[in-house]
């Protein structure tokens, strides 16, 4: 039987037919996937990218207890509009409360001994006047005489000993006062709070566990900023009063206009990573500041956006 009459070879060869196509198919390019939202275009000719996060005017304010304890009453919650000086939480003071009454008691009983070194005192320069006058008249002795200036030396250091005492006992007392009162966190200044994360009976410690989680957030959100990554690499075009443009993220319409304010002149590491395989742990960052209108689309704090700042190309040409 000649070869070309075995169904072997035609099976072979269907193979290899099969196989080199299945080769051809898998090296050719897979097509770029149709991204599901636009990205935000670059509106410059020359546009320097960066991330953004949205910050309340003036940056927010992490406020934390400020000695450790038991949370007693939360008296906010997020939305309120607070004024300087008004109360946001307390932990519990019954401690601290004790304290003071017993350093004003230690005030009282140090005081009276105050009181009773004076006398004691004044007693003793009367006898040793008197002495005085009957030593010129040799009616004491001399060795009486020494004695009674010692004893006023002697009431004159134990009268300065117990006012020693008492002024201690006034700054502890106030320092307990202070105690008392930092069981109690007022708002450093007017804003909105943004954000509340303890609640009465949980244990406040001092520093915080979380240290980029603060217990509450407070910010003025009449206004808002932009706090704008500018990669090192890209940090020399920057020029102050640039003008710029952000988009919220993902999103290629309603650019919202953005109002220089400020460089933080500090290059710093790079916080907020996009993921992307190229980006390194390492980078640094320039941050510049903007600030920004309300939008017709509602824009939140924390929240991440497109920014495009105009490169030195476009400046250097007006």
């Amino acid at each position: 039987m000649s070869l070309l009459n075995r169904p072997s070879i035609y099976l072979a060869l269907a193979g290899l037919v099969g196989v080199s196509l299945l080769v051809i198919k898998l090296r050719k390019p897979e097509p770029a996937p149709v991204p599901l939202v636009e990205p935000s275009g670059a509106p410059y000719a020359d546009s320097i990218g960066a991330r953004g996060i949205v910050e309340s005017i003036d940056e927010n304010v992490r406020i934390a207890p400020n000695l450790p304890g038991l949370i007693a009453e939360v008296m906010v919650k997020v939305g309120d509009q607070v004024k300087k000086g008004d109360p946001l939480f307390r932990e519990d003071t019954r401690d601290a409360e004790a304290k003071v009454a017993n350093q004003k008691a230690q005030l009282g009983l140090l005081q009276a001994k105050v009181n009773e070194a004076s006398v004691l005192l004044a007693d003793r320069q009367d006898s040793y006047q008197r002495t005085q006058k009957l030593s010129r008249k040799d009616v004491v002795s001399d060795d009486d005489l020494q004695r009674k200036y010692y004893a006023v030396r002697s009431a004159e250091t134990a009268l300065a000993t117990t006012k020693a005492d008492l002024d201690l006992a006034i700054a502890q007392l106030a320092q307990a006062q202070v105690n008392l009162e930092l069981l109690t966190v007022r708002a450093p200044r007017n804003g909105e709070i943004l954000k509340v994360d303890l609640r009465a009976g949980e244990y406040a410690s001092v520093p915080p566990t979380d240290l980029n989680n603060p217990s509450l957030l407070l910010g003025e959100t009449r206004f808002l900023q932009l706090r704008a990554d500018v990669d090192e690499d890209s940090a020399s075009r920057i020029r102050p009063g640039a003008t710029a443009v952000a988009f919220i993220k993902g999103m290629r319409t309603d650019p919202i206009p953005l109002r220089f304010v400020r460089i933080e002149p500090y290059v710093t590491t790079k916080k907020s990573l996009t993921g992307d395989s190229t980006e390194r742990v390492d980078t640094r960052v320039l941050q510049v500041i903007y600030q920004f209108d309300h939008s017709k689309i509602p824009v939140y704090v924390g929240q991440q956006m497109d920014v495009f700042i105009e490169g030195v190309g476009n400046q250097t040409d007006r």
